[in-house]
C-alpha cells in the first residue's frame, strides 16, 4: 500500500477529506522516521577505528532498529486497513434483529483489531527509545543530536499512538481488556519518556561541552 508508494502521495491523502490514513498510521510513520535517525547515528559509528569496542553492541543495534523500522512501516499501512474494517462494520445493515447483532459483533471486533495496531506503535516506540538511550552512551559523538530527535520523535509518535488507542477503546465493553490495556500504555509511556529525558540530558551535556 502507502509503504512502496510517494511520500507525497500519502501526505495528500493524509491531508486530504478521508477517513485513512489517520492518526495511527501518521503515528506509525513518525515512528519509522525516529528509528531511522537512530540508525544514522549508528551507521556513523559502525565500521569506525575509533568505535571499535562498540562494534558487536552497535551492529545488534542496527539489526534491531532495522526490524523495528520495518515493523512501523507495517504498521502504518496496517492501520488504514483496520480504520477501513471498522468503516465497513458500522456501514452493515441494522433493519432487524439479526442485522444488528450482527453489525454490533463486526464493530466490536473491529474495534479490537483497530486498538492493536497503534497499540503494537508504542511497543516499537518503547523498543526504539531503549535503544536510542544506550546509542546516545556510545555512539559517534557527531551524530548524538541526530539521537535525540530520534527519541524526541519516539515520544511524540508513542503518546499520538496512545490516542488512536483510546478512541477505540473507550467504546469496547470488555472491562479487563481495557484495564489491562491502560496499564501496558502507562508503562510504555512512562519508558519512553524516560528514555527521552535520559538521552536529551545526554545531549545536553555534549553540546555544552
Amino acid at each position: 500500500m502507502y509503504r512502496q508508494g510517494k511520500l507525497q502521495t500519502y501526505l495528500d491523502d493524509a491531508a486530504a477529506k478521508k477517513p485513512a490514513p489517520g492518526g495511527g498510521s501518521v503515528a506509525a510513520l513518525a515512528g519509522a522516521l525516529a528509528v531511522a535517525m537512530s540508525e544514522m547515528a549508528a551507521n556513523f559509528t559502525a565500521g569506525n577505528r575509533k568505535f571499535a569496542s562498540v562494534e558487536e553492541t552497535i551492529r545488534k543495534m542496527l539489526d534491531d532498529l532495522s526490524r523495528c523500522r520495518d515493523n512501523l512501516l507495517d504498521l502504518m499501512d496496517e492501520d488504514v486497513e483496520a480504520y477501513s474494517a471498522v468503516n465497513r462494520a458500522y456501514s452493515m445493515p441494522k433493519e432487524t434483529a439479526e442485522q444488528k447483532a450482527a453489525r454490533q459483533e463486526a464493530i466490536r471486533g473491529a474495534l479490537r483489531d483497530a486498538m492493536r495496531t497503534p497499540l503494537e506503535v508504542m511497543r516499537q516506540c518503547a523498543r526504539l527509545s531503549a535503544i536510542a538511550d544506550g546509542l546516545a552512551d556510545i555512539g559517534n559523538p557527531n551524530l548524538v543530536t541526530d539521537v535525540g530527535v530520534s527519541a524526541i520523535l519516539a515520544e511524540g509518535a508513542c503518546e499520538a499512538a496512545r490516542l488512536n488507542v483510546e478512541v477505540n477503546l473507550k467504546f469496547l465493553d470488555d472491562a479487563q481488556l481495557r484495564d489491562n490495556t491502560r496499564t501496558e500504555m502507562d508503562r510504555l509511556s512512562r519508558q519512553v519518556k524516560q528514555s527521552r529525558e535520559s538521552v536529551s540530558r545526554k545531549v545536553a551535556t555534549r553540546l555544552a561541552g
